[in-house]
């Protein structure tokens, strides 16, 4: 179920009934302002919501201003072992800290908590299998579903007792099966916006196979608030893979959604060119929009009465194109096709 309460990040909502963010973390040496801030911007121009960096250094925390200053989207300070790295992140203008409170002592969980507070930003509790609590993971001895939710509610607790339910949280596994049971029933435990995503999946393919499946369940299910794509490669990729999951489940408020044949001996025009061109062009364009391109008759006709434009092949290199479920050209050279797109996009 999706989360009842709502948290706001640098102006994005979570929760609480928000459209679900996507999310990515740049790779570049935060350190690098310049190079920095031009991943920020390729991943912004790629549909991304809310961006992270790490911050594993004093240099990369107090680099943190200059990258903010210079950026459109939210920017999350992603800390691990040493607290003070935090503090030097929220007092140079991080709009969230990513804690992993398994890999820090109680203290210094503490002490970001008290920062964070006093400038009013939200924290993200990050469980992963990799950094399980220790005494967790002796009594489970192994960081399965159970495991990674009684974690996560430990620190949820914590945050209470610390008197500052500003929070979201993660729990991440690299194995599929683990990873949905244990948001499934984080879901049921808690009421925080819920981060999702496959930690270290892969490759862009695998990881782009095994990152659909399992928030592809969750989804369905209505668990979470904000996504992450966590894939071995450009960071604007995450970004893709993540809109078109959010497409598939029409979790898209405007965006260009894409129907294409998978083409067999009945195909008159070339579908696979064009469904490409179209996604390079159109694929993410801020406009709500059903785009179908199919190769014959057989389905071409039903699929263009219900799309806002509407293209199959009627014999070799010749298509018909609708426009709102309506003939617009009765035919219309395949040469000729990208021109008309171009064209009727803009009344969509």
């Amino acid at each position: 179920m999706a989360s009842k309460l709502q948290i706001n990040l640098g102006g994005v909502a979570i929760g609480g009934g928000a459209p679900i963010s996507i999310q990515t973390m740049t790779n570049t040496k935060t350190e690098d302002v310049d190079a920095t801030v031009a991943q920020i911007c390729q991943v912004e121009s790629a549909g991304c919501d809310i961006v992270r960096v790490s911050c594993n250094t004093k240099a990369a925390a107090e680099s943190l201003g200059k990258i903010i200053s210079r950026v459109s989207i939210p920017v999350v300070a992603d800390i691990h072992f040493h607290y003070k790295l935090a503090i030097i992140s929220i007092e140079n203008g991080a709009h969230c800290v990513r804690i992993n409170p398994g890999n820090m002592d109680e203290s210094g969980f503490r002490e970001i908590v008290r920062c964070a507070e006093e400038h009013g930003i939200p924290i993200r509790i990050g469980v992963n299998s990799g950094s399980l609590e220790r005494e967790i993971l002796d009594k489970y001895h192994e960081p399965n579903s159970d495991a990674l939710v009684e974690s996560a509610m430990l620190n949820e607790k914590k945050m209470y007792d610390f008197g500052y339910p500003n929070f979201k949280i993660s729990i991440k596994s690299s194995d599929v099966k683990t990873c949905i049971d244990a948001n499934r029933k984080l879901s049921c435990s808690s009421e925080h916006p819920i981060h999702v995503g496959l930690t270290e999946s892969g490759p862009v393919f695998s990881g782009t196979i095994k990152s659909s499946a399992c928030l592809g369940a969750l989804l369905c299910d209505g668990v979470g608030d904000t996504i992450r794509v966590s894939l071995s490669g450009d960071p604007v990729e995450e970004v893709k893979v993540g809109r078109q999951i959010l497409k598939a489940f029409n979790l898209l408020d405007k965006s260009v959604n894409i129907i294409s044949c998978p083409t067999c001996s009945r195909t008159v025009i070339n579908v696979i060119e064009l469904s490409k061109n179209i996604e390079d062009k159109y694929g993410n364009l801020q406009k709500k929009a059903n785009i179908s391109i199919l190769g014959c008759v057989v389905n071409g006709i039903g699929e263009a009465e219900h799309s806002d434009i509407g293209i199959f092949g009627i014999k070799q290199g010749v298509a018909k194109i609708y426009f709102k479920g309506k003939e617009y050209l009765s035919t219309c050279e395949e040469k000729d096709i990208m021109t008309v797109v171009d064209e009727l996009i803009l009344d969509v």
